[in-house]
């Protein structure tokens, strides 16, 4: 399942804590595909403490805690890691990383918390989400098989590496536009995993992002950039990277384009990727500046998407206007429907969208 999905379903589930219909959820997937990230992201999106157990790393006593004597009886000290409404707050998330790299004795502490939300005398706030994640048995990790007791207390989704997730994520976080090109120009890139090899560096939606920042670190040492970037993405990746970042000097004046001025569109397509990812990037800044400026300045970010629009009618293939112009939506939303532009530009691919819609339709008779 594509992660945009998973993040609308754990969203409602978070939300549903408010009527006590949560459920806990556990999300599998391989290696450096952002399941992790996912949740911590609805923490983020909610405002809420994200507390990360890290199962694979702890004794059954550190879960249950441990016994001490009051008089004549037994009971249990509560962790401190574990989620206290006076401490943590009325809300929040229970995250139980790498659970199924829990040796059997520690997974078969945390079924009662889980399923009951207790653990002896202790209760989980009503206000927090349990979430779970782990990789599958298949991608070389320390894994046990998830005993059907635990399995069946949790609902479960897989994680999938998605493009087109990946980028309006990208956008969001500044991630250097020249990766989001490439990527563009090389999708098959985004995710590429083989098990079978045991690779240690390889690329991943969490590796590109590493790679991102060797750009930055080692940007005023270009004798070093190609081993850096082959330590982030493995080593096919990391030349194929390099040789397109080197090919993005032919690229037309950015600025240029976003001031209005007539601009040739590259022939090149890898060039065409690295000019549109360059043109979204410029549409978040214009936002994001007239966002943090008085009030009245969203006219100049009017006329930067204008000017974006302007140009996206002019590449040949007028798919490659269709992706500009879609990761440009995806990235600042509904302000781009109100440029007059937008109806301009909407009415050169109308024919484009009605063929696909037929095709569309035809296939699934």
């Amino acid at each position: 399942m594509r992660p945009s999905h998973i993040l609308s379903i754990l969203d409602r589930e978070f939300s549903s804590t408010l009527n006590k219909q949560h459920t806990p959820v556990m999300l599998w997937g391989p290696p450096g595909v952002g399941k992790s990230q996912i949740i911590a992201e609805i923490a983020q999106r909610h405002r809420v403490p994200l507390i990360d157990i890290r199962l694979s790393q702890m004794e059954p006593t550190d879960l249950r805690g441990i016994p001490f004597r009051r008089q004549e009886l037994v009971e249990w000290s509560v962790p401190a890691a574990l989620p206290n409404a006076e401490r943590h707050g009325e809300k929040g998330i229970l995250l139980l990383d790498e659970i199924n790299s829990a040796p059997p004795t520690v997974s078969a502490a945390a079924y009662q918390l889980i399923l009951d939300r207790r653990l002896g005398e202790y209760a989980v706030p009503e206000g927090w989400a349990i979430f779970a994640a782990g990789n599958r048995q298949g991608d070389r990790g320390v894994t046990y098989v998830m005993p059907a007791p635990l399995a069946n207390r949790f609902t479960h989704y897989e994680v999938e590496a998605h493009l087109d997730d990946w980028v309006s994520w990208a956008h969001g976080y500044d991630i250097d536009p020249r990766i989001i090109a490439f990527l563009r120009f090389r999708p098959d890139m985004l995710f590429d995993f083989d098990p079978a090899h045991n690779p240690v560096a390889f690329p991943s939606p969490r590796s590109w992002e590493y790679a991102h920042r060797a750009l930055h670190k080692f940007a005023d040492i270009p004798q070093l950039m190609l081993d850096t970037l082959q330590a982030c993405v493995g080593p096919t990746a990391g030349i194929e990277l390099k040789a397109f970042i080197d090919n993005m000097a032919q690229l037309p004046d950015i600025d240029g384009i976003v001031r209005g001025e007539e601009a040739q569109v590259p022939k090149g397509i890898d060039l065409q990727y690295g000019v549109a990812a360059a043109l979204v990037r410029r549409a978040v800044q214009a936002r994001d500046s007239a966002a943090a400026s008085p009030e009245g300045t969203s006219c100049g970010a009017n006329g930067v998407f204008g000017n974006i629009l302007k140009y996206a009618k002019r590449f040949p293939q007028r798919e490659m206007g269709v992706m500009l112009v879609t990761d440009m939506h995806r990235a600042i939303g509904k302000p781009l429907f109100a440029v007059p532009e937008f109806a301009d530009w909407a009415n050169t691919i109308t024919d484009l969208m009605l063929y696909d819609l037929k095709w569309s339709s035809s296939k699934a008779d």
